[in-house]
């Protein structure tokens, strides 16, 4: 055994090496993105691993390598599990032959995600188990734990580490990597595999025959444990049981939750010992329904009677307020915490020398009374330069344009999509509003790059995953051979072509393409792409704030002047925006 302080998802990416794992697939998406990103640094002769275009894809992938023999892991955010939906709940019905683990990764309190959704509500209804870690080691030994399960009951297993999990650093006991990995093959047997009714019906009474021994091994395992010290008890789940051990009293039992589904006899057991129950898990009611229905007069304190949020993020302090409201402590442990005030508000915003900056800049002086849906990525930041009006999920900037336009909106309606977001779920969208004649402008904000989580290459980058060459997908001939007839790249530095461009757009009917196209400059800088800084002549300039509005946040205003300070990357836009002509390439001395 060897002990190494680690992330929470490079401890998960140990794990699966010490599983075994033959293939490997996800889409990247916070807080999951750094378990491939892990794997993928150190190539596993053998192993398949891949970024894959959407999480539908993903999961498919997976699950036919898990059909073949076998150990296959899919990596998603929660939001993403929806995009999976379709093939996660059904594959519980056909079952694996080799181990499947799918890894969503939920995100209480939304810290870069649009929703709180609980993804132990999908396991619950694709009728799998699902792990639910509450410390970086429970974690790792899940996911090897998650292999052996899937194994033995022929299932996916889910694994869901929060946020607070996957973000958080530990020191952790990893064990041996395996070594060789499984050739696949797939044995012919469509009563397994092809889910027409006549099979499913049969399946789906075999799943359900399975439920039971889950049930049991979960306990078995240890995943789910009890510990008798009093009349009180509390019952938690996921991160909030390691929480919960910071400070509760020791006359005061408790039962940890760590897997799903909940054994029912082994459940009520425990609760007829009690006459009070507190119950804390983030998120859904999940544990709290379990135990509502299996208590006979006991008090029950949770969600439903408001003792905890049912959103949000639990911390240490809020579930020592559960705790003194419901009487178990007398006195919170925690001293009461107060911000200082007037602290200024730090709103995120796009990089200095973000290409998306231009763009939004330009259909906001073009459009000027435009409808700006979006989509998800780092381009969302538009939102506070005013280029924003909906965001709702991946690839769904196109078909809410579409719709607004549709639904009789007079105004014009310019959407945007990122390049890897346009790949993922953004493609239908075009076929659709170029089929059902929408009236709309389409920017693509083509940075090369899967931005937002860390950088990751997709089908547009000419890389995969492991960092070998692939086929170059063409924005243009995809747009093109979706019926658009309009469609004009442009490079988003070159402020009066891109202007020209969007001005040409306007004048045109139905579906018009704008491919906004430059290299995150990130990812340019790290690879030593260089460029003149500018600089502002204070005599020259007449403090208009124009620049300032611009919002880059290497432009700054001091003593009635603009001033551009070491962030400055370059791109040279501020200069074409000046309209006193004070911004100027910066000359060494």
């Amino acid at each position: 055994m060897e002990k190494r302080y680690l992330l929470g998802n490079v401890a998960i990416a140990h794990a699966c090496r010490e599983a075994g794992v033959d293939f490997i697939s996800g889409y990247p998406g916070t807080p999951s993105s750094e378990v491939i990103d892990t794997l993928r640094t150190v190539p596993e002769p053998g192993c398949h691993l891949e970024w894959s275009v959407n999480e539908k894809v993903a999961y498919e992938n997976a699950l036919a390598a898990a059909w073949c023999g076998c150990r296959a892991l899919v990596t998603m955010k929660h939001v993403g599990v929806n995009v999976a939906a379709d093939p996660l709940m059904t594959s519980s019905y056909t079952g694996v032959t080799g181990g499947m683990v799918l890894l969503a990764a939920d995100d209480p309190f939304a810290h870069s995600s649009q929703n709180e959704q609980d993804s132990r509500m999908y396991a619950a209804f694709a009728k799998i188990p699902c792990i639910d870690p509450a410390s970086i080691q429970d974690a790792h030994d899940g996911i090897i734990r998650a292999f052996d399960l899937s194994e033995e009951f022929g299932l996916p297993v889910m694994i869901r580490p929060t946020t607070r999990i996957c973000h958080s650093k530990g020191d952790i006991e990893l064990g041996e990597r395996a070594t060789g990995h499984r050739k696949g093959t797939f044995q012919r047997n469509p009563k397994q595999y092809v889910v027409i009714p006549a099979h499913t019906r049969i399946l789906h009474k075999e799943l359900n025959q399975k439920q039971p021994g889950i049930r049991k091994r979960l306990i078995e395992y240890g995943f789910n444990t009890a510990v008798v010290r009093g009349e009180k008890a509390v019952i938690a789940g996921g991160i909030s049981a390691e929480y919960i051990r910071e400070i509760l009293p020791d006359d005061i039992s408790i039962a940890t939750i760590g897997a799903y589904p909940i054994d029912e006899e082994w459940l009520a057991a425990f609760v007829s010992r009690h006459t009070e129950i507190l119950v804390i898990e983030e998120m859904m009611p999940i544990i709290e329904g379990a135990v509502r229905e299996v208590a006979c007069g006991q008090v029950i304190y949770g969600k439903k009677n408001g003792y905890l949020p049912h959103e949000g993020e639990f911390s240490p302090s809020i579930i020592a307020d559960a705790l003194l409201a419901a009487g178990y402590i007398t006195a919170h442990p925690f001293p009461t915490v107060s911000p200082a005030g007037n602290l200024p508000v730090r709103p995120p915003i796009l990089c200095a020398g973000c290409m998306h900056r231009s763009t939004f800049y330009s259909m906001k002086k073009v459009f000027k009374d435009g409808i700006f849906p979006s989509d998800i990525g780092c381009y969302t930041l538009g939102l506070q330069l005013g280029a924003v009006d909906t965001t709702i999920c991946m690839g769904a900037s196109i078909t809410v344009a579409s719709g607004i336009n549709r639904s009789g909106e007079e105004r014009d309606v310019v959407c945007t999509i990122g390049d890897s977001t346009f790949l993922h779920t953004g493609i239908n969208g075009l076929i659709n509003a170029v089929y059902n004649g929408a009236d709309i402008v389409v920017v693509i904000l083509d940075n090369r790059i899967t931005a937002m989580t860390g950088h990751q290459p997709n089908p547009n980058t000419c890389l995969t995953a492991s960092g070998t060459e692939s086929p170059a997908v063409s924005l243009e001939a995809l747009c093109r051979s979706c019926g658009v007839t309009f469609v004009e790249t442009v490079d988003p530095y070159d402020l009066s072509l891109l202007l020209d461009t969007m001005k040409r757009a306007k004048e045109e009917k139905g579906v018009r393409v704008i491919i906004a196209r430059q290299p995150c400059v990130i990812v340019a800088r790290r690879a030593g792409w260089k460029r003149h800084k500018y600089m502002v002549e204070a005599d020259t300039c007449t403090g208009c704030r124009l620049c300032i509005k611009y919002g880059c946040p290497a432009i700054e205003f001091h003593d009635e002047v603009a001033r551009i300070n070491d962030l400055c990357t370059g791109c040279a836009v501020c200069a074409d925006i000046c309209p006193a002509g004070a911004i100027r390439r910066e000359v060494k001395r």
